[in-house]
């Protein structure tokens, strides 16, 4: 009785998690829905909503505004939009932080978030997976003598929150698994492990660091 129980948790549990991701993501971009004129909108017009439009319209705006936007005239109008946002004093600062993270997320030539790292945390005897987000910038590398890294440590299982590490190259362990994987790998808690790859010739284990090389976090 108790396998069969199990059998079925096994099967229905993470469909019923997908469909209630979905149905959360479902209703809201159906939101969207809203800018539209109240007598245009499938209840005024049928009776009943229709699930899943409102996602349809996201799509379409979302496509079309990129369409727009890759031409010169698009392109000038985004700049005088922006230019407008930049004066006014708080939503200029929260508009410009959330833009360049986005840009450096979302471009096809940015570097974060596209490689997966080993490194020691909380302490030099255990290990977590982060993921690379660039090299200290700033007045910051005044301050780092060596070759540094910024690292982004994820939380388990909602890897939405997590920490910001600066570390020495020499201490992580750049690994041969796609980012995906990884980040099924942190959500899951560990149980779904990704494909071992094949050992390359000549590649030997990253040693351990040091005890001199321990951060303060590592002496607290």
């Amino acid at each position: 009785m108790r396998k069969y129980f199990i059998t079925g948790l096994l099967i229905l549990v993470p469909l019923a998690i997908t469909a209630w991701v979905l149905n959360l993501v479902i209703s809201t971009m159906d939101q969207s829905l809203l800018i539209v004129p109240e007598r245009w909108q499938p209840r005024t017009l049928i009776g009943f909503d229709i699930p899943g439009l409102g996602t349809i319209l996201t799509i379409a705006i979302v496509f079309l505004t990129g369409l727009l936007t890759n031409n010169l005239v698009g392109n000038y109008v985004v700049r005088l939009w922006e230019r407008l946002l930049h004066r006014i004093p708080v939503v200029s600062s929260l508009y410009g932080s959330v833009k360049q993270v986005s840009d450096t997320l979302f471009s096809s030539s940015g570097n974060a978030f596209r490689k997966a790292v080993l490194l020691p945390y909380p302490h030099a005897n255990s290990y977590t997976i982060g993921f690379l987000t660039g090299v200290p910038g700033g007045d910051v590398q005044n301050h780092l003598s060596g070759d540094y890294v910024s690292v982004y440590v994820p939380t388990t299982p909602n890897p939405t929150s997590g920490f910001f590490l600066m570390m020495e190259r020499s201490r992580i362990v750049e690994l041969d698994m796609s980012v995906d994987a990884a980040l099924k790998y942190i959500v899951s808690m560990g149980v779904v492990a990704p494909e071992t790859p094949a050992k390359r010739a000549g590649s030997t284990p990253a040693p351990a660091p040091a005890p001199n090389e321990l951060t303060n976090l590592d002496r607290e």
